[in-house]
């Protein structure tokens, strides 16, 4: 806890988990970035099983913040901007229903804060093609094993990194200068 109030929990999927947390790393006020798998029917599921695509997870991120710092409208502007929420059960050249589009709320503060911005994005035509991003209650969460975790960091230069996660990274740092660390 670094502000007046209690750190909070977030759970976003939108792709690789690297790209998610190479990003939320850099936002002020969060205070740690779990890349992980939630939302599937197995227990304690490893990479090999959500490659597979049958575990019904997805590969998520999950974020302790610190809502004094950074507010949970800000990490879904985020959130937004990083990823495409308009292709189902994929991103770019991700393809299958672990890369799928979510969103795991802790709260009906959360889910209302979800539901209220994605129709927002929708009413103002910020994407050609509708929303798909599920707005589901935070299910299970799984951490990844641990060479999954700040993969970015240690691999800037291999080639998923340089052409995927990077450009992602710029798109934030130009976007959001207000929020990084």
């Amino acid at each position: 806890m670094t502000g007046q109030h209690p750190d909070e929990i977030a759970v976003l999927g939108g792709g690789c988990f690297w790209c998610l947390e190479a990003v939320f790393e850099q936002v002020r006020g969060v205070q740690a970035v779990t890349s992980g798998y939630s939302g599937g029917h197995l227990s304690a599921p490893t990479y090999d099983d959500i490659c597979k695509g049958s575990s019904g997870h997805a590969e998520v991120v999950q974020l302790r913040f610190d809502p004094a710092v950074v507010s949970y409208r800000e990490l879904l502007e985020v959130f937004f901007v990083i990823h495409d929420p308009t292709t189902p059960n994929r991103q770019g050249n991700d393809v299958g229903p672990q890369y799928r589009s979510v969103i795991f709320w802790h709260s009906d503060a959360q889910r209302l804060a979800a539901q209220t911005m994605m129709e927002s994005l929708q009413r103002e035509g910020v994407f050609s093609a509708p929303i798909v991003t599920e707005l589901v209650p935070a299910a299970q969460f799984y951490p990844a094993e641990p060479y999954h975790q700040g993969y970015y960091r240690g691999h800037e230069n291999q080639p998923y990194c340089a052409f995927v996660v990077a450009p992602k990274l710029g798109k934030f740092r130009q976007r959001f200068a207000r929020l990084l660390k």
